[in-house]
């Protein structure tokens, strides 16, 4: 949106008139001749007003009578194009400064002042007052102009990144790892393994003398745990 300045003595000849080997940005110009149209204004008031007893009562007046300088259409609730965001025909509605032109002046304003040497705490255009009105302006000119303004939406930060989970751990029974047993027990281990059934009531034999084989196999290996009790 288009910022906006009132020419003056001051505008014309700058503030100081001290050239700067270095050319200033658009915003610290606009900046600058916004103050010095703010600090002619209090020379021009009746009577007039210095930055100490300034508050945010006269910014309000400041902003108002910036309002003859507007060049937006804002239409009268008796309108007929009253929330029509583009009217047909011309209207004798009267023009205004933007909303979002004074919410941007204030903000020059607000940062100009404490760079000339006023104190945070007491900054009129950080003043209460001075919200609410650009609140109020906001949404009667939202209605009256048949548009919406949307606040911006603060981008939050992404959440750190999760540390990967730990790979599961591999099914046994009773801690045991299958790679450490021979085929005897490994036998009796899948056979556990996949007969959930059978978890405890049954443990997994140490090795047998081979001599004892089939001894061993027809008892099937297993050994109900109330025997060891």
């Amino acid at each position: 949106m288009s910022s906006f300045s009132i020419p003056t003595n001051s505008d014309l000849t700058g503030a100081g008139g001290s050239c700067s080997s270095e050319r200033p940005s658009r915003y610290e110009s606009q900046k600058r001749r916004d103050w010095n149209t703010f600090v002619q204004y209090l020379k021009n008031h009746r009577p007039p007003l210095t930055l100490s007893r300034c508050s945010g009562a006269h910014v309000l007046e400041f902003l108002r009578y910036l309002d003859q300088f507007g060049k937006t259409k804002v239409h009268n609730h008796g309108c007929p194009f009253f929330g029509h965001p583009n009217p047909p025909s011309p209207c004798p509605c009267p023009l205004r400064q933007a909303w979002g032109s004074l919410d941007a002046l204030i903000g020059r304003l607000r940062a100009a002042f404490e760079e000339n040497g006023g104190q945070p705490e007491a900054n009129p255009f950080g003043a209460r007052a001075v919200r609410l009105y650009l609140r109020q302006v906001r949404d009667s000119q939202a209605k009256a102009r048949g548009i919406a303004y949307e606040k911006k939406k603060r981008k939050r930060p992404p959440p750190p990144p999760q540390p990967p989970l730990p790979p599961p751990a591999a099914a046994g029974v009773a801690g045991v790892n299958p790679s450490n047993l021979d085929h005897h027990q490994l036998f009796h281990y899948h056979h556990h393994h996949h007969h959930p059934h059978l978890q405890g009531h049954v443990v997994i034999v140490p090795p047998v003398d081979e001599q004892c084989g089939e001894d061993a196999h027809s008892g099937g290996g297993l050994i109900p745990l109330s025997v060891l009790n």
